[in-house]
């Protein structure tokens, strides 16, 4: 019976240090609060809709202080998940962000709204109708998604390697994913989970 209790105990504190570690091995909320930050400075948010989100953001943290002051295994294992941070600032990260913003405001943004380019499951972009452009814009559209797409794809890659984990490449792809489509304007078009296009 001493032995039982014992093995109980130990499989009790593998638990609890397997939520700590699971807690601290990805940041998501602050992936997403990066993600979420980063792609509306791409698409140049306007200030009242920032307030907005900053006071829903604020309401949401206030929830979750309150769900973990009343989660028995918080008082267990504390919020080392919340003392994670992420960067998003070494100079190719802005090297590639700044790349990213002058496409869409250069050229990008007029292809989603004509609903030429859309925003694909993958984070990425792609040409939806390509009948509506000529020979010659076609050419140019198509070189400006390889282009797009290239740009994303390193600057995913190069948040993970800037914090250490290569490995949450495809994690850090999801959290942009979900913000390049909740924050596309009304009339772009965009892949749900399945691959299809849809209007926003």
């Amino acid at each position: 019976m001493k032995k039982w209790s014992q093995w109980m105990m130990l499989g009790s504190f593998a638990f609890v240090a397997a939520c700590v570690t699971i807690n601290v091995y990805f940041p998501a909320a602050e992936v997403e609060s990066a993600a979420e930050e980063m792609v509306k400075d791409i698409f140049g948010e306007s200030e009242d809709k920032e307030i907005k989100d900053e006071q829903s953001s604020t309401t949401g943290w206030q929830w979750q202080q309150v769900v973990e002051a009343i989660n028995p295994v918080s008082w267990v294992i504390g919020t080392a998940h919340a003392q994670a941070n992420i960067d998003v600032s070494s100079p190719a990260i802005s090297t590639l962000h700044g790349r990213i913003k002058s496409r869409f405001e250069g050229a990008l943004k007029a292809q989603l709204d004509g609903q030429t380019v859309g925003l694909t499951k993958d984070g990425l972009v792609a040409v939806v109708d390509a009948s509506k452009l000529g020979l010659k814009d076609r050419q140019v559209v198509n070189k400006m998604v390889a282009d797009e797409n290239r740009d994303r794809n390193a600057l995913y890659r190069e948040i993970a390697v800037a914090n250490g984990h290569p490995e949450w490449e495809d994690q850090i792809r999801e959290a942009f994913v979900k913000q390049w489509t909740a924050q596309a304007k009304s009339g772009w078009k965009y892949q749900n989970a399945s691959g299809q296009w849809q209007t926003k």
